[in-house]
């Protein structure tokens, strides 16, 4: 911004500069062209050459805005791409994460069931052999005589 106000305070000076200048300006002189010799205001001619100058640097300028302003575009469009394909990836592993933690939850699941079902049944046939010995011992304990 401040370039800008820079630039068009330099033009000003250079309008006013003309302007106050005026009769020196449009004074004709004899100009040689190395070929040929002609009568013309050098000082027109000076200062179309500065507004032509002006002219193209500024178109030159907004090129080259125009062409970095497309440039943060396309890069921005590739970051999104590439933004977007990162998600997508790490949505993907988070998926494959939760599978996978479900499989070994269910599998750890089935393995405690089983444990759990095995321990029962240990337990149970651990039950069963001493309700044998009960069973064995009161059929072969002696029979005490009642005392009277």
């Amino acid at each position: 911004m401040v370039r800008a106000l820079a630039f068009f305070l330099l033009l000003v000076l250079i309008g006013l500069f003309a302007l106050i200048n005026w009769g020196a300006f449009a004074a004709l002189t004899t100009l040689n062209l190395g070929v040929t010799s002609l009568q013309a205001p050098l000082g027109l001619i000076m200062l179309g050459l500065v507004a032509f100058l002006c002219v193209l640097f500024t178109v030159w300028v907004i090129s080259l805005q125009a062409s970095a302003l497309a440039a943060a575009r396309r890069q921005t469009r590739e970051l999104q791409v590439q933004r977007d394909i990162a998600d997508k990836a790490e949505a993907s592993r988070f998926t494959e994460l939760r599978a996978e933690l479900l499989a070994r939850l269910d599998r750890l699941q089935s393995e405690s069931r089983i444990a759990i079902e095995q321990s029962a049944n240990a337990v149970a046939a651990q039950l069963g052999q001493l309700e044998d010995r009960l069973e064995r011992e009161r059929f072969v304990a002696p029979v005490l005589p009642a005392v009277r």
